[in-house]
């Protein structure tokens, strides 16, 4: 047995005596022959015994070797068989012809023994390379099909993580009588670090709170969730906005003191490098006074009922920087027909198609077009707009925000 990648030879030759002197040649040298004395005989051979190497006379009746090359080449499989003629034609135009048809080499008959071991040993060569290049290619593909299932698998668990963290906001809208509440929370990618929602303080307030978490991704996500339970509306033993007395009853805490008891949280026990900006409100539905921390979030925005837009705020530190850091609050006071927007920075810091971020003056040019619309839709048409404003290039940043419209004068829900 030859010990190169060219085992098994197909010699194909009309002639008994031309394919006798070359098989004898052949076997010499190790390797195992097949003859075939028509082009049709050797073709229904290769369709049941796929030869490394075939040695095909030119001119043969009824299936030529230029024919018998090309249903050669057609036969289906990965396998390529090194394809030799044998000729006696040396016309530039007849070898153009040959290499069209498929063919790899010529061989000048009388085929000369030497001649014949190196036109083989070239084959040899490029059989081999052939070779090794369909085995890294399928490595490669099968490396690409593993990735793809991993790939297919991290995408149906982002997309049930997505469900998960959208369900943290279950209701979009809320009318709590003199004031009602829309929240809009969209991720950059399947989650993200935004969280934005309100819960119940006592029967005349409502705690607002809009978070954005540094980085972006499942584990900035994580931390929503986290936080997503110490502001439980349902569960208001695990809510850190309130204190639980010696009796069992509860006192709410005022806004800077909640958002101390988060950063206390997030520095002793979370045990992350993520830190988070947020706007925490403490609403009073018969007055319409509002109190508020802000921790590093964007400023909150006030838009008055004759169209006047204000904007308030000390900044802050952000939350889970600084052990035992300081928080301040604010009062500001919306009258019938105001609104309150607390929006994450995505909004003001998205930029258009070159590059330049929408800013503070642009979201309040965004605020007055659609002063008249109606709440429970402005802050997704405002995404819409923002989407078109970005050349429909998609969100860099999570987006989200609560939108308060004080009505007063109403029955509390």
């Amino acid at each position: 047995m030859h010990p190169g990648v060219i085992q098994r030879v197909l010699l194909v030759d009309d002639s008994r005596v031309q394919r006798r002197i070359l098989s004898v040649s052949l076997k010499r040298d190790g390797y195992e022959v097949i003859e075939a004395a028509s082009g049709q005989e050797a073709l229904e051979i290769c369709r049941t015994t796929r030869p490394d190497l075939v040695l095909s006379d030119w001119m043969m009746p009824e299936m030529d070797g230029l024919e018998f090359c090309r249903e050669f080449r057609a036969l289906p499989g990965d396998d390529y068989g090194y394809f030799i003629l044998l000729t006696s034609k040396s016309e530039k135009a007849e070898v153009a012809q040959g290499f069209d048809s498929g063919a790899d080499d010529f061989l000048t008959k009388p085929v000369n023994a030497y001649e014949l071991r190196a036109r083989i040993s070239a084959g040899e060569r490029i059989l081999r390379m052939q070779r090794e290049l369909t085995e890294k290619n399928r490595v490669i593909s099968d490396t690409l099909d593993e990735l793809q299932r991993v790939y297919d698998s991290l995408d149906m668990d982002l997309i049930e993580a997505k469900k998960l963290q959208q369900s943290l906001v279950p209701d979009r809208f809320r009318d709590f009588g003199p004031a009602a509440v829309s929240l809009l929370l969209q991720s950059s990618g399947h989650v993200g670090g935004d969280l934005v929602g309100h819960y119940r303080i006592s029967d005349t307030r409502i705690g607002l709170y809009s978070i954005d978490v540094s980085g972006h991704g499942i584990s900035s996500a994580l931390i929503t969730a986290r936080l997503a339970g110490y502001l439980s509306s349902s569960s208001p033993e695990q809510n850190v906005a309130m204190q639980v007395l010696p009796d069992g009853s509860h006192i709410h805490l005022e806004p800077q003191q909640v958002i101390a008891r988060l950063n206390d949280i997030t520095l002793d026990e979370m045990e992350t490098e993520h830190y988070f900006t947020m706007l925490l409100a403490d609403v009073d539905l018969l007055t319409g006074i509002i109190t508020m921390s802000q921790a590093g979030h964007p400023h909150p925005l006030i838009q008055r009922a004759d169209g006047t837009i204000e904007q308030d705020g000390p900044g802050g530190l952000p939350v889970g920087l600084i052990p035992g850091a300081e928080f301040s609050q604010f009062t500001v006071s919306l009258y019938p027909g105001d609104r309150l927007m607390m929006l994450s920075d995505g909004v003001t810091e998205c930029p258009d198609q070159k590059g330049h971020m929408l800013g503070e003056e642009g979201l309040e040019r965004l605020v007055s077009d659609y002063a008249g619309h109606e709440l429970e839709t402005m802050l997704q048409a405002m995404v819409w707009q923002l989407d078109e404003f970005t050349g429909g290039q998609g969100f860099p940043d999570d987006i989200s925000g609560i939108l308060l419209e004080y009505r007063g004068n109403k029955t509390i829900d």
